[in-house]
């Protein structure tokens, strides 16, 4: 099984225990839509010389012309979509995998509830106020969240997916190589299963048909470019999905970090 399919399992299994979110919103994404290629226009008609006077227009038939001017079809459509397709790392509401931590903070796109929001991560010493572990900024891998500031300290926030809030979510940053900066490779959310459904349907209309992976009972859909995957994780027996955007470990080039992709859990820096 691909390291991507093996990745959406474990985090499936690690946020079972997660609470549900009751709120429903609107089904707004805002994701990153893909050109279409324009068809190709009528070919000219054809023209042949005559040996005493102008020249003179082949017959055109009907039909084929008819056939040209027809809107394409959803599957030639979608075709299009995917072969315009470049190997941009997948972008989550405009957040791309393989931004810099320091670049994701200063530009302060906040992606949850409540909109005063920060990215808390485990570099940071206020980490330990939600239950995160304390790291430097030389270790392999820094797991963020949001989170707010109340009279009380520091309260995770939820982040907001297809306009719900959902019931728990990470950023994972790791270095490409000693000395880089800290860079995105990985976005989990936990939703609840109707946000996994218009998302589904949503994700098909910009990247095309995902590949199908797993049992029946625990069944992965897969959207893949060169340099990413987008996984949707169904539950058994549940009302809960993960949503999961994933750096592949050859775009980060830095050894360990496959291993570190495979054990990741919602639960663990």
């Amino acid at each position: 099984m691909k390291r991507a399919s093996l990745m959406a399992y474990v985090l499936c299994a690690a946020c079972t225990g997660a609470p549900l979110s009751p709120a429903r919103a609107h089904t707004y994404f805002e994701g990153r839509v893909q050109p279409f290629a324009d068809p190709k226009a009528d070919e000219p008609a054809i023209t042949s010389p005559a040996s005493n006077g102008p020249a003179r227009t082949a017959p055109v038939n009907t039909a084929q012309a008819a056939t040209k001017r027809r809107t394409p079809s959803l599957a030639s459509v979608t075709r299009a979509r995917i072969a315009a397709q470049d190997d941009t790392p997948f972008a989550f509401r405009g957040i791309p995998l393989g931004i810099a931590l320091s670049a994701l903070r200063e530009t302060n796109m906040v992606r949850a509830t409540p909109h005063e929001s920060e990215l808390l991560c485990e570099t940071d010493a206020a980490g330990e106020d939600i239950g995160m572990t304390i790291k430097s900024y030389a270790s392999l891998t820094v797991a963020c969240r949001w989170a707010h500031h109340t009279a009380q300290g520091w309260t995770p926030s939820r982040a907001v997916v297809d306009g719900v809030p959902a019931a728990d979510h990470i950023l994972r940053f790791a270095h490409a190589s000693p000395g880089d900066p800290l860079r995105l490779y990985e976005m989990s959310f936990a939703v609840d299963r109707m946000t996994a459904f218009d998302l589904r349907d949503l994700l098909a209309s910009r990247y095309g048909a995902p590949r199908v992976l797993g049992a029946p009972s625990l069944p992965l859909l897969v959207w893949e470019n060169a340099s990413s995957t987008i996984t949707i994780c169904l539950l058994p027996d549940s009302d809960r999905a993960t949503l999961t955007y994933l750096l592949k470990p050859a775009s980060l080039r830095t050894r360990g970090i496959e291993k570190t992709m495979k054990i990741s859990q919602f639960d663990e820096g």
